[in-house]
């Protein structure tokens, strides 16, 4: 029905419509920014903010060259620098105004050529500019100087080297391609540091099950390692606070992992949808069950800080790691077909899983999809057994007992799934 309606506008009236509303609602939080803020000197009222609207769009539409939009917007730009002037005489500085009136005046020109989606995406923009200037200054006070630097990091890899690298195999004894290979990085790292940044600038103050959640989705290694060391100077009251925290990063760790091999391999996902899902819910009712337990233990907080992920180093060092595993997968298995792969998944699950099973996934091996989904059950299961040892030589006490008993029951239900 709303589209019926649409159409039976004509689109010029449409566009009008938009440009006139939404030039009013802008305005209005405008006024309010202004008033919350108390500044004394501002450009315009609501209604001002009508007509520049207005202006941009009459002139727009009047002239297919383009010339009177050209010539209002520079007669625009010395009104406003004149107000400008005037604001930095009164020692005022901030072209914030100035600026946003510009802004204003393309809303019309915006609603004739752009979808609909996006005028009301830059409508939401500007309203956020002007209603959210504390939480703005909140993340511009607390953001580090070097989190730039990293998200320039992050586009390099991203954006730039990505598309120059050849979709081509490297070598015969390597079926993955160059390409490939810098996707698996782009995507583990974009993954981590995705969790990185929640876990520094969101919860910086989190209890040890929050370590663990956001703490599998960048590295249920790295998070083992980081609550067992914490465990060692807690005592055995705090066993179930710290079981769970530990059960929790490996739960996180096939969440991970599932959505990451969905963007490589559906199929594979697919099967391994089932598996993975019972090791979650399974392992979901047992943080659960221990949280329920009553618990007169204090939490702890202030977990220590996981390391940046989007280290040019780390890149280097996975995509070195990725073609390792794709060299010895190929070997193994023109040599020892499926069975070889398994026990490689298994010997390769006390190392970092990640770069295996996404090469795995991106190479041409002569396996198939169960057999890939078996090494990596086996992978995954033998990472456990891994953590679990962490666990215990780390923490040195018996609070991550049940922990460290959870993680040896999953490896050997992998053992079995895979076996049996």
């Amino acid at each position: 029905m709303l589209i019926e309606f649409y159409s039976g506008i004509p689109p010029l009236l449409l566009q009008f419509i938009m440009t006139v509303a939404f030039s009013f609602v802008v305005g209005l939080e405008f006024r309010s920014y202004h008033y919350t803020n108390n500044y004394k000197l501002h450009f315009g009222s609501t209604r001002t903010f009508v007509l520049i609207g207005l202006l941009g769009f009459i002139l727009y539409a009047l002239d297919p060259s383009r010339l009177l939009f050209a010539t209002g917007l520079v007669l625009l730009g010395a009104l406003l620098l004149v107000f400008y002037w005037r604001l930095s005489a009164e020692r005022l500085f901030s072209m914030f105004s100035t600026l946003f009136a510009l802004l204003i005046y393309l809303i019309g020109p915006i609603a004739s050529i752009f979808p609909n989606w996006f005028l009301v995406l830059f409508i939401v923009v500007l309203i956020l500019l002007l209603g959210e200037k504390p939480l703005i200054h909140r993340i511009s006070e607390q953001l580090a100087n070097e989190e730039i630097v990293t998200l320039a990091k992050f586009l390099i890899i991203s954006s730039v080297i990505l598309p120059l690298l050849p979709d081509q195999q490297i070598a015969p004894m390597l079926p993955v391609t160059y390409y490939r290979v810098w996707l698996a990085v782009i995507i583990v790292s974009g993954f981590s540091y995705f969790s990185y940044l929640i876990n520094t600038y969101i919860f910086k103050s989190r209890s040890m099950l929050i370590t663990g959640l956001l703490g599998g989705l960048y590295s249920s290694t790295a998070a083992t390692v980081v609550i067992a060391r914490r465990a060692h100077g807690l005592n055995a009251l705090s066993a179930r606070t710290v079981s769970s925290a530990l059960i929790m990063a490996t739960t996180m760790m096939y969440l991970r992992l599932l959505a990451i091999i969905f963007v490589f391999n559906r199929h594979v996902a697919a099967e391994l949808l089932v598996p993975f899902s019972f090791a979650v819910a399974l392992s979901i009712m047992v943080i659960i069950a221990l949280l329920t337990i009553k618990n007169n233990a204090v939490e702890a907080k202030n977990i220590s800080e996981v390391k940046n992920p989007l280290e040019l180093s780390t890149a280097i060092l996975f995509a070195l790691f990725f073609m390792l595993f794709a060299f010895l997968t190929q070997y193994v298995t023109s040599n020892f077909g499926s069975h070889g792969l398994k026990s490689l998944a298994i010997i390769v699950g006390f190392t970092d899983i990640d770069p295996f099973i996404l090469s795995l996934l991106s190479g041409k091996f002569i396996v198939s999809n169960s057999d890939l989904v078996s090494a990596i059950i086996l992978a995954s299961g033998s990472n456990n057994l891994l953590k679990g040892a962490y666990a215990v030589a780390l923490a040195r006490n018996k609070s991550v007992g049940l922990a460290a008993a959870w993680l040896v029951f999953l490896f050997i239900a992998s053992i079995a799934y895979v076996y049996i």
